[in-house]
């Protein structure tokens, strides 16, 4: 039998941690067994339907690159599936309440309206889709006691189910909205890359037990990751030309790629006093004469400056009119010459 698995987030927003922790896993699981996710959405209960909920969430796994094989199944869809699922259990014990709801036991199948509870719909749904396991985190649990009833009460068995430990807060707890910055467009939108956040995901693989969120882990997965990219695709993102690349790689965060590129490409005009023009006069020498310069050859540049008491402060300010930022040698190399001579010389002033 092929192995299938599913992902079946509620259409609440963009994916938590601990969801696409999940997906994840679910994804590896059906790799590393040549077998299928399927991706379905949990929308049973309109009053936990966000609308455009679903599209995040879409959004979130694209962009985590963590594709689907089949759907998005939705369960807004299957009433009837759900309704054939109900009047097979009342033949093994269901019953009918007096408003109308079907139970079994302690558990509510169907509500007094007819729509399928998420016990119901849950379990109708893997054994309709064929799901070999359930792999979900272990705040569920409880809920594998009374799915597995219900598999057997519509005359099938509960798939093989693998809970693994959430994603907790420092302060130990679940993760929830108190712990800032938990979502994936949270992280997307404050610059994380998508393969920093895909691999501290990939690292934690299928805990066994609870982990505390690592966002120190994260910060320096997000800087290897910006490392990593190519010239081309950080230039685009940070909006300046490819050749200023190498003076984002030390960036924390692509939006911090992104204020080092502003920099670079259209900084904040300066004047500077004239204790800086013997720098700026002698860096305006030295860039002028070099031609096209490689880091090694703009770290020498910016040696030499040092060596002779150059004010370094101050070059950094007319080169990109700040006082702080991407390495001074990779600034350097980055400019043109001609462009950064003309800043230099901008920004000195006569007595």
């Amino acid at each position: 039998m092929s192995v299938r698995v599913r992902f079946a987030p509620s259409p609440t927003g963009s994916l938590h941690l601990g969801n696409a922790l999940t997906a994840a896993a679910n994804r590896r699981f059906a790799d590393e067994r040549d077998g299928i996710l399927v991706l379905r959405i949990d929308d049973t209960d309109p009053a936990r339907t966000l609308e455009g909920g679903e599209e995040a969430i879409l959004d979130d796994l694209r962009w985590l690159g963590i594709g689907w094989d089949e759907g998005p199944v939705r369960q807004s869809e299957r009433a009837a599936l759900y309704a054939d699922a109900a009047g097979r259990a009342l033949e093994r014990g269901a019953v009918t309440d007096p408003d109308g709801a079907i139970r079994l036991g302690h558990t509510t199948l169907l509500r007094p309206g007819g729509t399928a509870t998420y016990q119901l719909a849950s379990v109708a749904d893997d054994l309709s889709l064929g799901i070999t396991h359930v792999i979900r985190g272990s705040d569920h649990r409880p809920n594998e006691a009374v799915q597995q009833l219900i598999a057997r009460a519509l005359g099938g068995e509960l798939p093989e189910v693998l809970h693994h430990g959430l994603l907790l807060g420092d302060d130990g707890r679940k993760l929830s909205k108190r712990h800032g910055a938990v979502s994936v467009a949270e992280l997307r939108d404050g610059g994380v890359p998508a393969a920093a956040v895909r691999s501290y995901l990939e690292d934690l693989g299928l805990p066994a037990h609870d982990v505390r969120l690592d966002r120190a882990r994260i910060g320096r997965l997000a800087i290897d990751a910006i490392a990593a990219m190519p010239d081309e695709e950080l230039a685009a993102v940070a909006g300046v030309p490819a050749g200023y690349a190498q003076a984002l790689r030390g960036a924390r965060t692509l939006v911090e790629a992104e204020q080092l590129g502003r920099q670079l490409v259209d900084p904040e005009p300066v004047s500077l006093p004239p204790a800086a023009t013997p720098t700026l006069e002698r860096f305006v020498e030295l860039r002028a004469g070099a031609g096209e310069l490689d880091e090694a050859g703009a770290r020498a540049i910016v040696r030499e400056l040092k060596a002779v008491g150059g004010d370094l402060r101050a070059l950094r300010l007319a080169l990109t009119g700040a006082e702080s930022g991407p390495a001074l040698g990779a600034v350097v190399a980055a400019l043109p010459s001609d462009e950064a001579v003309e800043r230099a010389r901008r920004a000195q002033v006569s007595d």
